[in-house]
C-alpha cells in the first residue's frame, strides 16, 4: 500500500462514521480508532462499560503582556523580500506523520539535495511510519532550492520538506 492509498483509506473511515476499523492483509496490518471513547464503550462480558464524567478544571489564561513595538523598516523589507522569494517556489509537503530520511541508508547519497534537478514522480525522501518505509515522490519538476528538514527528524502531516523552483 502506498502513502496515498493509506491517506484515502483514513479519509474514507473518518467520513464513514465508523469508530474502529481493523484491516489485515499479507502486506499490511492496519488498526484505526476514530475516538478514545470507542475504547471505553467496548462491551465486556455482555455488559457495556459506562464512561464516567470527569470534572474539568477551567484553564485561566493570563493576559499577554503587550510587546513594545519598535518601528524598523529594514527588517520589514527583508521579510517582504523573503516572502516574495518563497512565493515563487513550490513546497513539497509531508503526506504523513513519521520520521524523515533523506536517503535509503546512512551510507547512500541523499535522494534530493540543494541544487539537484528533480522530475515529477522522482523519489525525494523516505518517511518511516509504524515501521513502514514510504517513498515520497515529487509531484513537480524543478530545482531543489532548500531542504527544510534534518535527516532522521520527526515530521508532521503537511509539514514543508523541500522548496523547489519550478522554472
Amino acid at each position: 500500500m502506498k502513502a496515498k492509498d493509506i491517506r484515502e483509506l483514513i479519509n474514507f473511515i473518518a467520513s464513514s462514521g465508523l469508530e474502529e476499523v481493523n484491516i489485515e492483509t499479507e502486506e499490511i496490518k492496519l488498526h484505526v480508532k476514530k475516538t478514545a471513547e470507542a475504547a471505553i464503550n467496548k462491551v465486556v462480558d455482555s455488559q457495556a462499560i459506562i464512561p464516567q464524567q470527569v470534572p474539568v478544571q477551567p484553564v485561566v489564561q493570563q493576559p499577554a503582556q503587550q510587546p513594545q513595538v519598535v518601528a524598523e523598516q529594514a527588517p520589514a523589507s527583508n521579510n517582504t523580500a523573503a516572502q516574495e522569494e518563497s512565493d515563487k517556489y513550490i513546497t513539497i509537503k509531508s503526506p504523513m506523520i513519521g520520521t524523515f530520511y533523506s536517503s535509503a541508508n546512512p551510507e547512500a547519497d541523499a535522494f534530493a539535495q540543494v541544487g539537484d534537478t528533480i522530475n515529477k514522480g522522482q523519489v525525494v525522501c523516505i518517511i518511516e511510519a509504524m515501521k513502514l518505509f514510504n517513498e515520497i515522490e515529487s509531484e513537480i519538476s524543478g530545482k531543489v532550492v532548500k531542504v527544510l528538514v534534518e535527516n532522521s527528524s520527526p515530521v508532521e502531516y503537511d509539514q514543508p520538506l523541500f522548496l523547489v523552483d519550478p522554472s
